[in-house]
């Protein structure tokens, strides 16, 4: 449905706000890239499957390659969980059929499922510090965290370890409910490198799509944790 004939006034509004006001914010601008993977990664941890649909097309278009779009996806399992993860994953098949592209992609795995385990705890360790090298010992939860969630995506090629930790700040920031872990990973984005004013621009250029009390929420938490 055009919403620019069944509700122009909004549809007015709306794009300029995200589209021209935000996007051109002096001092909260990103790159057309890093701004579409953000938002890609927004949509999917607010649920927004329709808009999502939208920005897709547009997000292939600006530099964000089928390999780095289905990567966002694979690694929302581990933070919507595979219910929520689904809808994402049947969407941009779809798209990237309609493109002409063949699936499946190339692989991008760099684990078997016999060193997963170690080599996830590699990644934690890059990201948080050398005590999750002993973390994974504490349970079965931690032992499947290091294993599962780092050792089966973030061990996977097509994005960085910088780029998927920010994605995973783009999930929890988006879903809400979830500022324990976002002040974690917060931290865990400032250790690859993706300081405070990054963070924030990435806040605000995806607060059109997720909302002002997360995108408050976020900001209150990336605060936190450059306080700790």
């Amino acid at each position: 449905m055009d919403l620019h004939k069944t509700d122009p006034e909004f549809a007015e509004r709306f794009e300029h706000f995200a589209f021209e006001e935000v996007v051109n914010e002096e001092n909260q601008q990103l790159e057309p890239c890093t701004r579409y993977l953000v938002i890609l990664a927004a949509l999917i941890g607010c649920g927004g499957i329709e808009a999502y649909k939208e920005i897709l097309s547009k997000a292939l278009e600006n530099g964000i390659t089928p390999i780095a779009a289905k990567e966002i996806v694979y690694q929302a399992t581990d933070y919507l969980g595979y219910g929520r993860m689904l809808p994402f994953l049947n969407a941009i098949n779809e798209t990237l059929t309609e493109k002409g592209i063949q699936l499946p992609l190339a692989g991008q795995a760099t684990t078997t499922l016999d060193d997963r385990l170690e080599k996830g705890i590699e990644a934690q360790a890059k990201i948080f510090g050398e005590h999750m090298k002993e973390a994974w010992k504490a349970g079965h939860i931690n032992r499947w965290l290091a294993a599962n969630c780092f050792g089966d995506y973030y061990t996977r090629k097509g994005l960085n370890l910088a780029e998927r930790e920010l994605i995973t700040f783009c999930f929890l920031m988006a879903q809400g409910g979830c500022e324990a872990q976002l002040i974690a990973h917060a931290k865990g984005n400032i250790n690859m490198g993706n300081k405070k004013e990054f963070l924030i621009r990435v806040i605000s250029q995806c607060l059109p799509y997720i909302g002002y009390p997360r995108s408050l929420n976020a900001i209150a938490c990336v605060e936190k944790a450059v306080a700790e």
